[in-house]
């Protein structure tokens, strides 16, 4: 009988474990699957009527041209991308799967969108999903319509998602967008990153370990095992080959973006690189720097061309001073003094700590001896400062890490990526080279980087759980505990952090609670193109013709008027152009449509009132006949670097002109000039940003801080923490940026000078 009983329970231990490997092997998920976009197009009277009255508008505010302003979305993700699976987790307070097809879906019936395209992070894409991507773009793109005048057009792309664990090698996200999608002029295979994020994208938690979790939590939980198992299940491609010769069933990886850029050239075909995330303190560590990635190899002229200024992460335009950390003589790590529109994070670590030390009844001595151990600590740690406090709670940190006088800005701004830094940029490793200067000239744009495949949200401040990645302390579970650091004990001494020792990986090293004051509903990129279809606006963007808003459709046209050689012809934003006389510029804007509640006849009759529901969150884009007003128009002047160590904060103007605006419907102009370029003789650039009025907008007060008589930050209202309902609702004033006219001081010899308008 004994025997009998041990053999009975060898055999139950034998299934129960084989019970949990099946369920660790995904055998009882689903797969993440592309579904199917509903087969309607947005009608073709709807299409036409945009267009008349961007035209209109045009008119009345004198801006004559015959390209269309067309409205996009070039970052976005579907639950295939790791980091969109993860939080859709129902046990992480998620709703669930978001396939390709809703971003089709929600491109044309919820935010009505002319183009947008796809970006998942390439390093977690199996050849199974390329595939199923591509033909769902293909799909999308059949049912848009005539292919000359289309309701929408879908591109094909991915996110190259580097992450450093330094600033030597952290270069950041790149989105790579491709002009067609035939077999003949797209890539076999996605090109993802080798770094923190691919490993993390791609790594598998023990299996009967993951067995143990789907099983106690069921649903999703069994499709997340099946999700990371088919990842697993895909090796890298070997080293040394290019890219063209490797087998189709490999995972492709570069290491930087000289890399990316030799694997795209080995393709050949067109395809735009577009940084975003440069100022993101999310990810990026402390200290990060942009000016690394002039170097030759790392930076492409002909493909890295636009620049993402602002998504759902923030705003990453402007410059300021400070840095988070600061290096001595003797390249020691350092924790910088506060300044009056920054408090660093190590700098806070020392504040907790003397405080707790102090409620503790400790010698006052002793306990700023700890404040300057822990700010050490602290600066030390980096991104990962914060757990350098035991038993931290968010609200402590205050509002330490953030630019108190930016407008919207990144969480844990970094000033070495913002957009005016890199635009001040010149490279000098080549001395002898005189015949033009290695700078970026980008053109600018905004996106959303949604997570749940909805391109373009910024339409409406509506649904902060559905239009941002803003998401609410998730419920307790298991899965929940995995995605979050441990809780340690409280204590009034801060404690060295080791990442490699300390076993934590992916979301348990952010501070994801205090990021989620900061998500937002993401932006638009605009193109004044020649025609809505693919070829137009492809060459709109190869132009630099684009600008990006903060999610209202802002009508804006930034033009230089007096180009050399130009007989009377104006040059657009995205131009190149060298000149030696004093530039002349105009700026027109009108402000966007504003919003009706609800969702117009067509979508509500393409799409069930389930879908309504679901995808649109009964909110879509409904425009009204009543334009908002443009309160002001900014020129910011930046004068890049002309000789090396050159101090860029004084390179940069912001504002150099402002202008306000009458309250008037029809928008807002501004003509001016600059005869100090003439009199300096030196390389200029020049854009302009304008300000819709002030509206309510989901997280457009950041932490909400209450402030004492000095302006110090005492108390934070953390989004998401105590009403799961709050849309976290603050006035702040949309705005636009147009792409930079890059003004040069001729260098030929006499009176020659030449015009490069890009168009």
């Amino acid at each position: 009988m004994r025997q009998k009983i041990i053999a009975g329970l060898g055999v139950a231990i034998a299934l129960g474990v084989a019970l949990l490997w099946a369920a660790g092997k995904g055998w009882f998920g689903l797969h993440e699957g592309p579904g199917t976009p509903h087969p309607e197009r947005r009608p073709g009277e709807v299409v036409t009527a945009v267009e008349s009255q961007t035209r209109a508008s045009a008119e009345d505010i004198g801006a004559h041209s015959d390209k269309q302003i067309l409205f996009g979305d070039l970052h976005v993700h579907t639950t295939v991308s790791f980091d969109a699976f993860a939080i859709s987790m129902p046990a992480l307070d998620g709703e669930g799967s978001h396939p390709q097809s809703d971003a089709c879906d929600y491109a044309r019936f919820c935010s009505a969108l002319d183009f947008w395209s796809i970006n998942d992070h390439a390093s977690g894409l199996t050849p199974r999903v390329w595939e199923e991507t591509i033909d769902s773009i293909r799909q999308c793109n059949e049912i848009a319509g005539d292919p000359t005048n289309p309701d929408t057009v879908a591109f094909l792309g991915w996110e190259w998602t580097q992450v450093g664990t330094t600033p030597e090698d952290h270069f950041g996200h790149k989105n790579v967008v491709l002009a067609h999608t035939d077999d003949a002029r797209i890539p076999t295979r996605p090109i993802g990153a080798g770094s923190t994020a691919s490993a993390t994208s791609n790594s598998v938690p023990p299996t009967l370990a993951l067995g143990a979790l789907a099983l106690s939590e069921g649903g999703r939980t069994h499709d997340m095992a099946r999700f990371f198992q088919e990842r697993a299940a895909v090796p890298t491609c070997p080293d040394g080959v290019p890219s063209p010769d490797l087998l189709p069933d490999c995972r492709e990886l570069a290491e930087t973006p000289a890399d990316l850029f030799r694997k795209l050239d080995e393709w050949g075909h067109d395809s735009i690189v577009i940084p975003h995330g440069t100022s993101w303190g999310m990810y990026g560590p402390t200290g990060t720097d942009w000016a690394k990635q002039l170097a030759t190899r790392m930076h492409d002229p002909d493909r890295q061309t636009l620049l993402e200024i602002y998504s759902g992460h923030g705003n990453s335009e402007e410059y300021r001073d400070w840095r988070g950390i600061e290096e001595d003589p003797d390249g020691h790590v350092t924790c910088p003094a506060p300044r009056a529109n920054y408090l660093p994070r190590c700098w806070r670590a020392g504040e907790i700590i003397e405080q707790r030390c102090l409620e503790d009844g400790t010698d006052p001595a002793e306990c700023e001896t700890r404040a300057a151990d822990a700010r050490d600590l602290a600066a030390q740690a980096g991104l990962q400062a914060h757990l350098t406090i035991p038993g931290y709670e968010p609200s402590e940190w205050l509002d330490a890490g953030q630019c108190r006088d930016c407008a919207q800005p990144a969480f844990n701004f970094r000033p070495g990526g913002s957009a005016q830094y890199i635009a001040a940029l010149t490279n000098f490793d080549d001395p002898a080279d005189t015949s033009a200067p290695r700078r970026f000239r980008f053109g600018f744009l905004a996106s959303s980087d949604n997570h749940f495949a909805r391109p373009g949200t910024g339409y409406k401040e509506v649904s902060r759980r559905g239009f941002t990645e803003s998401t609410n302390r998730p419920p307790k579970s298991t899965l929940s505990a995995v995605m979050t650091p441990p809780k340690t004990e409280r204590a009034s001494k801060a404690v060295a952090f080791d990442r490699e020792s300390s076993g934590l990986q992916a979301f348990q090293l952010f501070e994801m609670e205090r990021q989620a004051s900061f998500f937002l509903t993401g932006g638009l990129v605009a193109t004044h193109a020649n025609g809505r279809d693919r070829e137009s606006i492809w060459e709109a963007l190869q132009r630099r013709e684009t600008y990006g808003t903060s999610g209202p459709r802002i009508l804006l046209w930034f033009d230089l008027l007096n180009p050399p050689g130009s007989r009377g012809r104006s040059v657009p934003m995205g131009a190149e152009v060298e000149m030696g006389t004093a530039p002349i510029f105009q700026v027109r804007a009108a402000g966007s449509f504003a919003q009706k509640p609800g969702c117009p006849d067509y979508a509500t009759g393409a799409l069930s009132p389930e879908e309504v529901t679901r995808l649109c969150k009964g909110e879509c884009y409904n425009p009204s006949d009543e334009r908002r007003k443009i309160t002001r128009i900014e020129v910011i002047r930046i004068r890049p670097q002309a000789q090396a160590g050159e101090p860029i904060a004084p390179l940069i103007e912001d504002p150099w002109r402002s202008f306000a605006c009458d309250p008037d419907p029809a928008g807002c102009a501004a003509t001016f000039t600059d005869p100090e370029y003439a009199v300096l003789e030196r390389d200029t650039v020049y854009y302009a940003r304008v300000i819709e009025e002030a509206r309510p907008t989901i997280n457009g007060g950041g932490f909400r801080c209450e402030n004492d008589t000095d302006g110090n930050c005492t108390r934070i209202t953390l989004c998401g923490t105590d009403d799961a309902t709050d849309d976290c609702l603050s006035d702040s004033e949309p705005r636009a940026w147009s792409s930079p006219i890059y003004v040069d001081w001729p260098r030929q010899t006499g009176n020659e000078a030449s015009a490069n308008s890009g168009v």
